[in-house]
């Protein structure tokens, strides 16, 4: 995949490549409408429509909006790209599949950045502002025997994901785990995390988790 980058849109790190993974498997029966919040520089949305799917890709970043239409340009296959706050783009619309890799690095407060990288990072003082936005709406678009694949870490609390999407009428369960070392961002702060309890003492280990939320059939 061919992709470019412009200033302040964050680069696809290795959990976009997990949620890619997991999504292309989803990408099946039919599902063919495919959402993608907080896209970034597009590269789910694209790894959607190289599968076939007719995809829509939402930010509120107007330069990664920008390449997202680059960069679908560039690998030949269309994208839909609006600009907005999360499902606000797409109301009253339904989707066979919704991913997403929002922000979920814990910030030093509640309050979201907004402007610069720091708005692809920092999501409130647990990392869960966006997630849980998501995770609450996520039920309304999508269509029967559809799915929602959202990526975060295990510092975020997966099992409160689950929570919040079973909440809503979804059978969820954490589909993907992948251990590893803290990532830059959670490894620079991790003293202050470990001072708010995110972080056992001495843990420089995460996992990254995709979980997965699927709305029965009727």
């Amino acid at each position: 995949m061919r992709l470019i980058r412009l200033p302040g849109v964050h680069r696809p790190l290795s959990d976009a490549w997990t949620l890619a993974g997991a999504m292309r498997s989803e990408l099946v029966d039919g599902r063919r409408q495919v959402l993608d919040l907080c896209t970034g520089t597009g590269v789910l949305a694209i790894a959607a429509a190289k599968e076939g799917a007719h995809t829509t890709a939402v930010d509120l970043s107007r330069r990664a909006l920008a390449c997202v239409r680059v960069n679908s340009a560039l690998n030949r296959v269309r994208v839909e790209a609006l600009r907005g706050d999360l499902f606000e783009p797409v109301r009253g619309r339904r989707f066979d599949v919704i991913v997403t890799n929002p922000p979920y690095v814990p910030g030093p407060s509640e309050r979201l950045p907004e402007r610069g990288l720091e708005r692809a990072w920092y999501a409130g003082i647990d990392g869960r502002v966006l997630v849980d936005r998501i995770a609450d709406k996520a039920a309304e678009h999508l269509l029967p025997g559809g799915v929602v694949l959202i990526v975060h870490s295990s510092i975020n609390g997966e099992d409160e994901t689950v929570r919040r999407l079973s909440a809503t009428g979804l059978d969820a369960a954490v589909a993907v785990r992948e251990r590893g070392p803290l990532g830059p961002l959670f490894g620079d702060q991790a003293d202050e995390l470990e001072r708010r309890g995110l972080l056992t003492a001495g843990q420089r280990e995460e996992e990254i988790v995709v979980v997965r939320g699927e709305r029965p059939l009727p």
